[in-house]
């Protein structure tokens, strides 16, 4: 070694630069800065885990990081911020378990982790940083939960509007209430309409009546809904939660029982959510996930008639076509008709079913592999179609949560029903026949369930038609005979809102005696968590909360007692909207500012994992438009442009995970090779959203690269000059900011490594090296290294930092090869390189090419067939 040159300390120059950075506060975003174009990039804010970081939360980190430090030096006015989504079961979990507060288990693992993500040199604003469990941050996510309370959504204007809109027009006579409660606008005097038989005005209704009209349009309203319920842990559990009718944690029964919860109207935006996608520049398969999601279909609803009962039940088909084939129906078990047509000798089978369905998850009942199971109720249903009696079963494959609960089976047609057919051995009656006469054949012995379109047969008056010609005509017959209409559905559900959990935002609302609710006044917010006893739920399901006796009960102005809502928020609340808070931390009079708003959103990228491609997103957008909508937001999408980034796995090739015992500690990374060696690792590893394999031998790599390039610049021989660069010198350096620049805007970190290690090989070899060659490559390579480079700077004669320093531009003509070398091969063989004209035509270099000795040792005597070329690569001579 060089004892002149010194050693790369690159634990001393990383802390000199972090501590640098804060003091100078180097990336605080200026608001409303009109002299620059702003760019807003956003992280997927991370969860302040015990375990803190491993190496592969960092990736997409990186990745932000780059674009916005090379976003500043390209002009543009960077907002960059990080935060804690820190409501969570884990820290809950360990308050059960040893009872301390999960505010503090959250505050000590946001320091851990904070400390990891610094030591990093992220280019974060960290005076911007929030923290979803700060009362200052969620008394906004409360205000945010009013106005949906406050809200219903308009379906002739297909947007929010505040409930006292409503009330104004029903009191004003704009708006009467239908027979089943639904919003009837009212036609002006001068346009003939029909009203529905049965509307009613306002001041007909009950107080009580009035109440009940309203809260059934709420965007946030309450109901009772089936849940996944652990009596011996005592709470509710997710369905991912349950495996085979047991909790995943401890194995204990779990059981299908309805509780009291929160459920936000989402609903009410699917056509919105689906169709406004194609304003986002996000991945086509993140686009088709949502839209599999939100599962808008176009069909029919159908009236069947429950034989001898005044009952009718309504089912959705996308497949109304297929109705003279339906030949049973199946209900879900928790359908309200169920106990009501079960005849006495199949009563007792249908509750020991209904308990067995109790048992299991939504997953569990909806897995396609499992066997099917169900029970005749001993009703039956009448087909619309043909009058034909219809055996009514009950199986859990069909969820209440979905549809009307019930469906019509049509096991020709359908395989979870042919299934289920077979089992049973109910009828299966062809009714659409497929092109193939073979397969025709298979489907009329009911030896095979056709699902595609066809002719139309066994099916009356509308045999021969095709499917698309049926579905209208059987469609428009329903309606002109009152049996069914023309109908949309969807896959997407209102959005469950509650938990019955202690650490989550409580919302702000009171329950009075006379079974009323009232919200709290925006004033009056945050409504803070009070302290606990203890973090267990109660017994009987109440939450927390509950034995919070103080704070549970309030006395109201007007002497009335009431009680605080026992329920929290769910995690995703506060994540929903944490992009705006960024953009006004520290305001405690609004969320954000409205001229910080319109200036910074949308969001121009936006960065995380794959895994949130549809809850979070989906709730992000759903509470972004219904701030839209009442004027709080400017744009109807929060997230211009959204990347994915890959999983980072194990050594070993499988996720990174402490049962495992391949989790890599990124702290033990950065001090045996610097957190710029790390950085740079995670980006050559390959293409970003890739899956790749962590490997320590790859770090060590890209560290000898920036050791390379220290010994290149910090030469006290003398070697760096203020001189010009030679050709190729200056050719290489211009390929490579043009490659890097590019590279960047397409998020192809890894062949931007690549070539600036080309470049620092040239760069190591040259005896005298051009100092503003090296200025400039020290300022591509920022983005990536940023400490090494600020240290290479400085040691340069720079006195600022270069984080704002302009982004050296390159001269396409001085970046153009002039000549490249060719590998030529006579069959699939390589013979000789040949060196050409960087604009050679074909023909000069099939010359070339055979003009070669070697070459024309290979071929003599030989017929040549073809001659094949690839620019910039190879020759190929086929010969006979």
């Amino acid at each position: 070694m060089d004892e002149n040159r010194e050693f790369y300390n690159f634990n001393e120059i990383e802390k000199k630069w972090q501590n640098y950075w804060e003091t100078n506060k180097t990336f605080a975003a200026k608001d409303s800065d009109k002299s620059r174009p702003k760019y807003y990039v956003l992280d997927m804010f991370p969860y302040p885990s015990a375990q803190g970081l491993h190496v592969g939360h960092p990736e997409g980190y990186t990745a932000s990081d780059i674009v916005a430090r090379y976003k500043r030096m390209k002009g543009f006015n960077v907002l960059h911020p990080i935060g804690w989504d820190a409501f969570g079961l884990p820290a809950e979990q360990y308050a059960v378990q040893t009872g301390t507060h999960p505010a503090i288990t959250t505050q000590q693992n946001i320091e851990n982790m904070r400390r990891q993500i610094k030591s990093l040199g992220f280019s974060y604003d960290w005076d911007r940083q929030v923290d979803t469990t700060d009362p200052k941050y969620y008394k906004w996510t409360q205000w945010i939960f009013l106005k949906l309370f406050n809200s219903y959504y308009d379906d002739t204007e297909q947007k929010a509007k505040p409930i006292a809109e409503l009330v104004k027009n029903l009191q004003a006579d704009k708006y009467h209430i239908g027979p089943d409660n639904e919003i009837v606008y009212v036609a002006p005097a001068h346009v003939v309409t029909g009203e529905p038989v049965g509307a009613r005005k306002w001041y007909e209704l009950s107080k009580q009546e009035q109440d009940v009209f309203i809260d059934e349009h709420r965007l946030a309203y309450e109901d009772e809904v089936a849940v996944n319920w652990c009596p011996e842990l005592g709470t509710v559990l997710a369905n991912e939660e349950v495996i085979g009718g047991v909790s995943e944690r401890g194995g204990f029964a779990v059981i299908r029982k309805p509780m009291r919860q929160w459920i936000l109207r989402i609903t009410k935006y699917a056509d919105r959510l689906q169709d406004d996608l194609k304003f986002v520049d996000w991945p086509e398969s993140i686009k088709k996930l949502q839209t599999d999601w939100i599962g808008k279909s176009i069909g029919a609803e159908v009236d069947f008639k429950v034989d001898g009962f005044d009952e009718i039940i309504t089912v959705f088909t996308t497949r109304p076509d297929t109705l003279f084939g339906a030949t049973y129906m199946v209900l879900a078990p928790e359908h309200p008709l169920v106990d009501e047509i079960a005849t006495a000798g199949q009563k007792k089978a249908v509750e020991e079913y209904k308990k067995l369905a109790q048992s299991k998850s939504d997953l569990d009942r909806t897995d396609l592999a499992k066997e099917k199971t169900g029970v005749f109720t001993g009703a039956y249903a009448i087909n619309p179609v043909n009058e034909q009696k219809i055996p009514i079963w009950i199986s859990d494959y069909v969820l209440i949560s979905y549809g009307t609960g019930a469906i019509m089976s049509v096991p020709a047609h359908d395989d979870r029903d042919f299934e289920f057919a077979k089992k049973f051995n109910l009828p299966i009656i062809p009714v659409v026949e497929p092109e193939d006469k073979a397969l025709a054949q298979k489907v009329e012995k009911g030896e095979y369930c056709f699902i595609g379109d066809g002719i139309a047969i066994n099916s009356g008056e509308f045999n021969s038609l095709s499917t698309a010609e049926f579905k209208e005509k059987i469609t428009n017959w329903l309606d002109d005979n009152d049996l069914g209409k023309k109908a949309v559905n969807y896959k997407l559900r209102d959005w469950l809102f509650s938990r019955q959990r202690y650490w989550g935002e409580p919302f702000p609302l009171l329950h009075c005696e006379d079974g009323s609710i009232i919200a709290l006044d925006e004033k009056d917010l945050p409504l803070v968590l009070p302290q606990v006893e203890s973090f267990k739920p109660t017994g009987d399901g109440q939450p927390p909360l509950a034995k919070a006796e103080n704070w549970l009960n309030v006395t109201l102005p007007d002497g009335r007692k009431a009680k605080r809502e026992t329920n929290t928020m769910p995690q995703w609340a506060g994540s929903c909207w944490y992009y705006l808070r960024y953009l006004d931390a520290q305001n405690d009079k609004a969320g954000w500012s409205k001229e910080k708003e319109k200036y910074w959103l949308p969001v121009d990228l936006y960065i995380g994992g794959a895994e949130h491609a549809v809850l979070h997103l989906l709730y992000s957008r759903f509470w972004h438009k219904l701030l839209y909508d009442l004027g709080y937001v400017s744009t109807p999408e929060p997230f211009k442009k959204l990347i994915n980034q890959g999983m980072i796995l194990g050594e070993d090739n499988q996720k990174m995970s402490k049962s495992r015992g391949n989790v890599v500690n990124p702290d033990k990374v950065i001090t045996d090779y610097g957190a710029d060696s790390m950085r740079l690792y995670e980006m050559f590893m390959g293409p970003l959203e890739a899956v790749k394999p962590w490997n320590t031998q790859g770090v060590e790599g890209v560290h000898r690269f920036l050791n390379k390039l220290w010994r290149a610049v910090i030469d006290e021989s003398g070697s760096i000059k203020d001189v010009d660069a030679d050709e190729e010198t200056q050719r290489l350096l211009h390929q490579t900011i043009k490659k890097v620049t590019g590279d960047i805007e397409n998020f192809r970190f890894n062949t931007a490594i690549s070539q600036m290690m080309i470049f620092v090989n040239h760069l190591g070899k040259l005896e005298t090296k051009p100092k503003k060659v090296i200025d400039a490559f020290v300022l591509v390579l920022a983005p990536f290294s940023p400490h090494i480079a600020e240290e290479l700077w400085e040691r340069s004669g720079n006195k600022n930092t270069l984080a704002y320093e302009k982004w050296p531009k390159y001269d396409e003509n001085l970046a153009k090869v002039k000549e490249i070398e060719l590998a030529v091969q006579v069959l699939g063989k390589i013979k000789d390189k040949i060196v050409v004209s960087a604009d050679a035509d074909e023909e000069e270099i099939k010359q070339k090419a055979l003009a070669c000795q070697k070459v024309a040792s290979a071929i003599a005597g030989k017929e040549i067939k073809k001659i094949i070329v690839i620019k910039s690569r190879l020759v190929n001579i086929v010969t006979g």
